[in-house]
């Protein structure tokens, strides 16, 4: 099991997510490396494709997924914050209501591209729309923070962005203290998906209001969630039916989202912080898409730089979906950045960016 550290990591590339898109949108999911044209797109995914091929500007596939996701949620969109959910190949938008998820999701992509896109057109476009959206609020949890992570990008770039500032004050009590005598230290009675969504949102959120306690207790938080998500030396994610604090493990079926988020949410801590235990726990999140996993088994593609769908206990479910190819591209575009900056070993730290209070934080956390 796992992988060569010397060896550099594969380069993502957005050469299957641009397979599986037409000009209307991602097709949301595949057979083998072939998308399923006649099950159409979803908001959700317009959303993190805008996301992802933002991210990688130097990509040739880029501009184009960038444009095409872009205009999809600018056609999804129906009033302030919500989107349509579906649409059929044919063009038509189904009856499926609007979910906060995808309009969160949709909000993330907004604020990614408004903040980094490589082409000013895009970035006005995206800026526009989140402004016409960024009244978006949900009661629940994960949704909250899917649109409190854009927030907080696109107060990186805007700092006195009104929306961003109003969303990510209303999402600050994301994560509260969590009780350090208790051995569950999570907020819900089970890990259900996108776990370490929670405490990355939080994090990002105290770095951008400046809130000293709530990075200590979202740190905290992470810190947890990473020990409780590793057996031995790699992660065993939570498998779709959640996972509580008597359950055993290892248990599938294991997400490639889990790993697309432990892997945002350590690699964001890093960059915060400076503590370079956070850029070891990024690279194990990513390397179970390379086989550091409870089965040992690569989680992608390397013929087309897809994704497979799932980890099951008698192998792996070797579709490469819209989210799935998505999570392993993005995986693959956090350990690059991890291996250009040339990381420190685990347990030293590197010099910290001045980040309001969040280094003082990170040192609180390990103690």
């Amino acid at each position: 099991m796992g992988t060569d550290d010397d060896l550099p990591p594969p380069t993502p590339s957005l050469r299957h997510l641009a397979r599986i898109c037409d000009a209307n949108g991602i097709f949301e999911h595949a057979l083998l490396d072939q998308p399923r044209r006649e099950i159409g797109y979803c908001t959700d995914d317009a959303g993190r494709l805008l996301r992802v091929a933002a991210r990688l500007p130097w990509d040739p596939d880029s501009a184009r997924l960038t444009h095409v996701a872009l205009g999809f949620l600018e056609r999804a969109h129906l009033a302030e914050g919500t989107f349509r959910l579906r649409q059929r190949p044919s063009g038509e938008w189904t009856d499926d209501p609007p979910t906060d998820d995808a309009n969160a999701r949709a909000l993330l992509g907004l604020a990614t591209a408004a903040a980094w896109s490589a082409w000013p057109h895009v970035r006005s476009r995206a800026l526009e729309l989140f402004d016409r959206a960024s009244a978006f609020r949900s009661p629940y949890p994960r949704a909250t923070a899917y649109a409190a992570l854009g927030a907080a990008d696109l107060l990186a770039a805007f700092p006195d962005h009104p929306g961003a500032l109003r969303l990510a004050r209303d999402a600050s009590n994301l994560v509260g203290p969590a009780d350090e005598d208790d051995a569950w230290r999570w907020p819900e009675p089970r890990l259900s998906y996108a776990n370490a969504l929670l405490p990355e949102a939080a994090l990002a959120v105290a770095n951008a209001l400046g809130d000293r306690r709530a990075a200590n207790d979202a740190l905290g938080q992470l810190d947890w969630l990473v020990n409780e998500e590793l057996l031995g030396d790699h992660f065993s994610f939570t498998p779709v039916g959640g996972r509580g604090p008597n359950d055993t493990r290892p248990s599938f079926d294991q997400q490639p989202i889990e790993a697309w988020a432990m892997c945002e949410a350590c690699a964001r801590a890093h960059d915060l912080t400076g503590d370079a235990r956070w850029a070891d726990s990024a690279r194990r999140a990513a390397s179970w898409f390379l086989g550091d996993n409870d089965l040992g088994l690569a989680m992608f593609d390397p013929a087309t730089g897809g994704g497979f769908d799932g980890l099951g206990c008698d192998g792996v479910n070797r579709n490469e979906g819209a989210e799935s190819s998505m999570a392993y591209v993005a995986a693959m575009t956090v350990l690059q950045r991890i291996a250009a900056q040339g990381a420190t070993a685990p347990g030293e730290v590197q010099p910290s960016r001045p980040t309001n209070a969040l280094q003082a934080a990170s040192n609180a956390s390990s103690r």
